[in-house]
């Protein structure tokens, strides 16, 4: 994760009438800011850090805010900044579908991969605000999720704040201008490059995700009962036939109902009379996965569900359960 420097205490801290109006001021973008900072760096942990830092700066400079341009497009300017001072030149993040082609269930599973290669996921609860018009937090969940996110990583990051500042939160070409200090004929021309690098991969970053109606509730209530029980033609039944199943940090990734199956059964059978904890993640249904261990049940996976008509599209297995549990606010055992 990209180091930071750690904010100075005292600032955060600090309790008198002018810093109390700042906090009413700036807290209420933490989860707009924090969710487009997600978008850009593919990481929960490197958003929090980086909205952490946007707070703070606009804390500091907020005496010599005049309000010459709205505080929003101001702490909009202040989070991009220090989002691409991250992204610097690094690797971009991905899933293991971007790495390669789907494997069998006899592959070697290979070892881990660091942790900053992939996208992680993030709660719903951190990018989407508790209130607002329905319509736009509906966009706000389509926004944030996973198969969206790895579509930006593809992008360059100047690219990659264009394209979510013109087309997810619909600012004009002479707002992104005046944020980004170019010109209205640059970000065009960014937005061109963005959209044909997108569609030269054949990356889809606009279709839809299924409403959570009362059809996908009926499915993902017949996911848990034939996950926990180890069905596994009741679970493949639910699948689609070109299902994603993946496993990050592994680069491995399953497509076929068979495949599933005998991974489920042979080197996944640890998983077996697992319990599931309804979550919501990057604007998807998930769950925390506990698996059976000595003392009651045990952290092994936040899952993350995609869904596409009647069946599951793609099911992703983060099993870096360590920093995601305490994230989601998962306990670290169930009891038996």
């Amino acid at each position: 994760m990209t180091e930071l420097a750690t904010p100075d205490p005292s600032v955060l801290a600090t309790s008198s009438p002018a810093a109390d109006r700042a906090a009413d001021l700036l807290e209420p973008f933490r989860a707009e800011l924090t969710s487009y900072a997600y978008r850009m760096l593919g990481s929960a942990f490197e958003a929090e850090d980086a909205v952490q830092e946007t707070m703070v700066r606009a804390w500091r400079g907020l005496d010599r805010f005049e309000g010459r341009s709205a505080l929003r497009s101001w702490l909009y300017r202040i989070a991009t900044n220090v989002c691409l001072d991250m992204l610097g030149s690094r690797e971009r993040r991905a899933r293991p579908m971007d790495l390669g082609p789907a494997l069998t269930a006899d592959t070697p599973l290979g070892a881990a991969l660091p942790g900053e290669r992939w996208i992680e996921p993030i709660p719903d609860d951190r990018a989407i605000p508790a209130d607002g018009d329905p319509a736009a937090l509906t966009e706000l969940r389509e926004s944030i999720r996973l198969a969206f996110v790895a579509a930006l990583q593809h992008l360059p990051p100047r690219q990659r704040a264009v394209l979510i500042l013109r087309e997810v939160l619909q600012w004009q070409a002479t707002e992104v201008a005046e944020l980004l200090d170019t010109s209205v004929a640059s970000v065009n021309s960014a937005l061109q490059r963005a959209r044909a690098t997108l569609a030269a991969k054949e990356l889809d970053a606009s279709a839809e995700p299924e409403p959570l109606d009362d059809r996908s509730r009926a499915l993902l209530d017949r996911y848990v009962d034939a996950f926990e029980r180890y069905d596994m033609t009741s679970l493949t039944a639910l699948l689609h036939d070109d299902v994603r199943w993946n496993m990050p940090p592994y680069a491995l990734w399953l497509q076929t109902h068979e495949d599933v199956e005998r991974w489920c059964l042979g080197p996944g059978i640890g998983c077996k009379d697992s319990r599931l904890v309804p979550l919501m993640a990057n604007g998807s249904p998930a769950f925390g996965q506990y698996k059976p261990g000595p003392d009651g049940h045990e952290p092994w996976s936040i899952q993350v569900l995609e869904l596409s008509g009647d069946r599951i599209a793609g099911i992703t297995f983060f099993l870096d359960t360590a920093r995601l549990f305490p994230l989601f606010g998962l306990p670290t055992r169930l009891e038996s």
